[in-house]
């Protein structure tokens, strides 16, 4: 059985399960890692295992992710989207400082640009709204960008339901990424919101765990039953919740990801989804 699919970006497919290169740069996502080579392999390897949307952002590194990107990939390999996002400044490791000016953006847009060697960013996504500007101006501001053809999908990230709406309102908006996973269900109304209108719900963190909603307790247990891993477990419960869900789980370690990609294989019953509190 293969991935399942998605029909996006103007009536494009990929696979559900994509790779989130966040990880791939050194500790606290800054400055380059330690192992370049090994780095640039897993790369190349998630694509082999059939990765057809790889996410990252200006801010991994910062720099760093989108470099090794374009090092590991270039030229692209047909099918292959490479979806990248602007917004967020990092002017020291500790730091995740919004800035969504519009002059911001397409600074970062055009940097992106040469760091991916892309003369078109496929998807660009507004990392996170700036409570000192307008969001209609930062999507403004990717409107414009989409007009000299330097993107040609728009995407938000970290919003809310209200916050899509304005969005919306502005610009066809093809994708949203927002924190969610087993354990991190907030974003259901956003999620919700994505399914009526058909835009794609690009989980973040989408293996990271809340103690306090035991939720790698349950997945383990269930992967016990049936013979996978909690993290497998976890991936297969987002591509189940909804069919607009593009989980991205990210990874420095070969084994964690050929572990993460099996698990579109795999399906949960009944019993299991109501353990996992579907």
């Amino acid at each position: 059985m293969g991935q399942s699919r998605l029909r996006l970006l103007g009536g494009r497919e990929i696979n559900r399960l994509g790779f989130g290169a966040m990880r791939i740069t050194g500790p606290d996502i800054w400055g380059p890692p330690s192992d370049r080579a090994g780095a640039l392999k897993l790369l190349r390897r998630a694509v082999e295992l059939g990765v057809e949307l790889i996410d990252t952002a200006d801010s991994y590194g910062p720099a760093v992710s989108e470099e090794l990107i374009a090092q590991a990939l270039h030229p692209y390999p047909p099918g292959l989207l490479i979806a990248t996002k602007g917004g967020l400044t990092r002017p020291v490791a500790q730091s995740w400082d919004r800035d969504a000016r519009p002059s911001h953006l397409q600074a970062a847009c055009e940097a992106s640009l040469k760091r991916l060697r892309l003369e078109c960013i496929e998807l660009y996504q507004l990392h996170a709204p700036d409570p000192q500007v307008p969001l209609e101006d930062s999507i403004g501001a990717l409107v414009r960008l989409r007009a000299q053809g330097k993107i040609r999908h728009i995407g938000v990230s970290n919003v809310t339901v209200a916050e899509l709406n304005r969005a919306r309102a502005v610009a066809e908006i093809v994708s949203v990424q927002n924190r969610y996973n087993v354990g991190e269900r907030r974003s259901d109304p956003v999620l919700e919101a994505c399914e009526r209108e058909g835009i794609a719900f690009l989980p973040w963190a989408p293996l990271a765990w809340d103690p306090r909603a035991r939720a790698l307790a349950r997945a383990a247990a269930v992967g016990r039953r049936i013979g996978a891993t909690g993290a497998q477990v976890a991936l297969a419960w987002l591509l189940a919740r909804s069919p607009v869900m593009v989980p991205i789980p990210g990874t420095s370690q070969l084994a964690h990801l050929e572990e993460n990609m099996a698990a579109a294989q795999l399906e949960l019953a009944p019993r299991d989804l109501e353990e996992l509190g579907a």
